[in-house]
């Protein structure tokens, strides 16, 4: 019974090993796309997504026949609650990926202004903290998913400056309205991006210190008086 369970154990961990892979490689190409201005990058990205959501509908199965079967206590449950919401958190990067992709197409003749922007900063910053995040929990590192969490807030800071700078942008020249409009929601993805690595971290944390940092900064702030 510890053997069976112990390989349905790692076969999760596998199953979303192989998942993050296919989503990292999802948003290396969108946001080399965007970089680049390249739309033929933007290529196979969909399909890629059909994978994605396969793997999120298998390891959903997965966690949910081991919860029934095993009844796991302690660190091993822990580790299939950290995998449900991983494999969750991994699903929506996918389709921000396709999102990135799709504004890509819309904002290829406006590369000028989105290297004049932020824009491509924030996206490196939140596609690092993607990968230290993946990295986290394929080597049960806390010290990297704390890296990503100490990551976040400049990804925040740098979507309001890029949504402050494309509005100026758009007020002073009405020929860029239609791709200011497209690169601040294109923020706004990249913004969630990070905000979805942040995510998978903290489940990292979670089941690695058995400690909840979810909402940690929020909770904790002085109330105003």
């Amino acid at each position: 019974m510890q053997e069976h369970f112990n390989q349905e154990i790692e076969n999760l961990k596998t199953n979303l090993i192989r998942m993050a892979s296919v989503v990292d490689d999802m948003v290396e190409h969108a946001i080399k796309a965007l970089e680049t201005g390249d739309v033929e990058l933007c290529k196979g990205i969909k399909a890629k997504d059909l994978e994605v959501d396969a793997y999120d509908n298998l390891i959903q199965t997965q966690c949910e026949n081991t919860l029934a079967l095993f009844t796991p206590f302690a660190s091993d449950l822990r580790f299939v609650m950290s995998v449900l919401m991983i494999n969750n958190q991994l699903e929506r990067c996918g389709d921000i990926a396709v999102n990135i992709a799709q504004r890509v197409k819309k904002t290829a003749n406006f590369n000028s202004l989105i290297h004049e922007s932020q824009i491509l900063e924030e996206a490196q910053r939140a596609r690092e903290m993607l990968k230290k995040a993946i990295d986290s929990f394929i080597h049960n590192n806390s010290e990297l998913a704390n890296e990503v969490l100490a990551s976040d807030e400049a990804v925040d800071k740098l979507n309001k400056q890029n949504f402050k700078f494309l509005v100026t942008k758009m007020q002073s020249d009405s020929s860029v309205v239609e791709a200011g409009a497209h690169l601040i929601i294109l923020t706004r993805q990249i913004e969630r991006l990070a905000d979805h690595a942040t995510n998978i971290a903290e489940n990292l944390v979670f089941f690695v210190e058995a400690r909840v940092v979810t909402h940690y900064k929020k909770l904790n702030k002085p109330a105003k008086e």
